[in-house]
């Protein structure tokens, strides 16, 4: 083999396959000092946040927030009172009702 051999620089193993199982990656040992640590800051922290996050809500926030519940039940009343074979129903006279111009074109041409 020469300098100037093109497949000097090839791979000459077996090609491994992301699916392949055969190769396991080995597993970093946890720091239980560390996660003790982490756990403890963790703990020390939750009160703080739930002081400044009891922020109460204002009178438009609340009625908006009403408002939202009020429409999603409308909605989901509005789904389950029809039946899958109404709604396809209702969707092809949708269709139907709609120009040619949006019609699916015809691409072969032997036919």
């Amino acid at each position: 083999m020469g300098e100037d051999d093109p497949y000097a620089a090839a791979a000459k193993g077996k090609l491994i396959l992301k699916s392949d199982t055969s190769i396991k990656k080995k597993k970093k040992k946890k720091d239980k000092k560390l996660i003790e640590q982490v756990k403890k800051t963790i703990e020390t922290e939750e009160p703080e946040q739930t002081n400044s996050s009891k922020q109460t809500k204002t009178k438009a926030e609340l009625a908006f927030l009403q408002q939202q519940e009020k429409m999603k039940t409308k909605r989901i009343l509005e789904k389950a009172s029809q039946t899958h074979k109404e709604r396809v129903e209702k969707f092809n006279q949708h269709l139907d009702s709609l120009t040619e111009h949006f019609d699916i074109p015809k691409v072969s041409w032997t036919k």
